[in-house]
């Protein structure tokens, strides 16, 4: 599995996805400080919402072969700045959570921030009913899926 940095504002679904990919209970669970697991970093969304702790999350980066930008379907601010992914000279992806709860053209916003950010590919998903989480997961362990 490529390792892994998930960044995001508060309450983005970056704990929950985690969840979800370790077959982990799903409870929600305020990250309070950068997490390591063996393929995956988990980090707080202070980390994403502050630029002062940006520092933070390139440092965190540097040992990842990819970054994970989380954005929620609900979330309608700027969550990241146009080439926000260019700080980390890794490949990123877009991941739009709480699909389930998507109104009118909310995923084509989302998807356009992320893009706007550097997203090289875009995921949607929904821990609640499982959507695009395996297409997410395969990506994880084997590369793109066509």
């Amino acid at each position: 599995m490529k390792k892994t940095l998930l960044v995001g504002a508060v309450g983005c679904g970056k704990t929950t996805f985690k969840q979800r990919l370790f077959g982990e209970k799903q409870v929600y669970d305020k990250t309070q400080a950068v997490e390591f697991y063996d393929s995956l970093i988990d980090t707080p969304g202070e980390f994403t919402e502050h630029r002062r702790l940006y520092s933070a999350l390139n440092v965190t980066a540097i040992q990842t072969d990819l970054i994970i930008m989380m954005q929620s379907v609900l979330d309608k601010r700027q969550i990241f700045s146009p080439g926000f992914s260019n700080m980390f000279l890794k490949p990123s992806v877009g991941v739009i959570t709480k699909i389930d709860l998507a109104q009118d053209d909310d995923l084509d916003y989302i998807e356009n921030q992320l893009k706007l950010a550097g997203a090289e590919k875009i995921f949607r998903i929904s821990a609640k009913t499982n959507e695009g989480i395996s297409d997410l997961i395969e990506y994880l362990n084997d590369g793109e899926k066509d």
